[in-house]
């Protein structure tokens, strides 16, 4: 355990503009279960969310969900995880996060087996102390319980921040007693992240380690016992 502040880093929308290759491999299952294409501005909202989630979202009848989801990983897993890019400014900012005495992990829906890879392949796994993410599809997981997971490996003393584009992150983190400040450069609709009752929103990426500095000083919840509080509901889903 330390006491150095812990921040957990959502990954899609927060540290990669990861929209090309998600929007692909949804395609790629639209077009193979015979169903219409959504239009560039719908797919967005592909990102975050549990995948199974995403494919309700557009009326894609429940029996055949799983269905989709195997279309989906087959070209994600091939081609579309590497359609992605770290935005511009993310390695400076973690670069700063560190420098001030900063853990970083990040902690994503996305399955574990393809978050690890790309924080690897795009050069972010070097400032992370832990890539945490979801199971793969049978396995229930929810963003609350990836969080679950992030504290009880890195059993943080000190204060602790999530940092994350969507709703799904400030919910995540709420569950296991985390505050969230969220970023106005990823996919969240307008509104939702204050809906959600974020702390703030950054709206620039060379704004990150200022805000996410003011939040960690304004946090004093006791991190003692990460053990101690409510173990959080799965759902029966996970993330792109």
């Amino acid at each position: 355990m330390t006491d150095a502040p812990l921040v957990l880093l959502d990954l899609d929308g927060t540290l990669t503009d990861s929209y090309p290759g998600i929007a692909a491999s949804a395609r790629v299952a639209f077009t193979a279960m015979g169903l219409p294409l959504p239009d560039d501005a719908a797919l967005r909202r592909f990102v975050g969310p549990p995948l199974a989630d995403s494919f309700t979202l557009f009326d894609v009848p429940s029996g055949r969900v799983p269905e989709a989801v195997a279309a989906y990983r087959g070209y994600f897993r091939e081609t579309g995880m590497w359609q992605n890019s770290v935005y511009p400014g993310v390695p400076e900012q973690l670069t700063a996060l560190r420098d001030a005495g900063v853990r970083l992990a990040v902690a994503t829906s996305k399955p574990e087996v393809f978050a690890g890879p790309i924080c690897e392949r795009f050069g972010l796994a070097p400032f992370l102390d832990g890539v945490f993410g979801a199971p793969l599809d049978h396995i229930p997981s929810s963003k609350a319980t990836v969080v679950a997971a992030a504290l009880a490996a890195l059993r943080p003393t000190g204060p602790v921040l999530m940092v994350g584009d969507r709703e799904h992150d400030v919910r995540g983190a709420r569950a296991n007693g985390v505050d969230c400040v969220g970023v106005a450069w990823g996919y969240a609709q307008p509104g939702e992240l204050l809906d959600a009752g974020v702390l703030d929103v950054v709206d620039e990426v060379d704004d990150l380690t200022a805000a996410v500095l003011a939040a960690l000083a304004r946090t004093t919840v006791p991190r003692d016992d990460v053990s101690a509080l409510p173990r959080p509901a799965a759902a029966p889903t996970t993330g792109t």
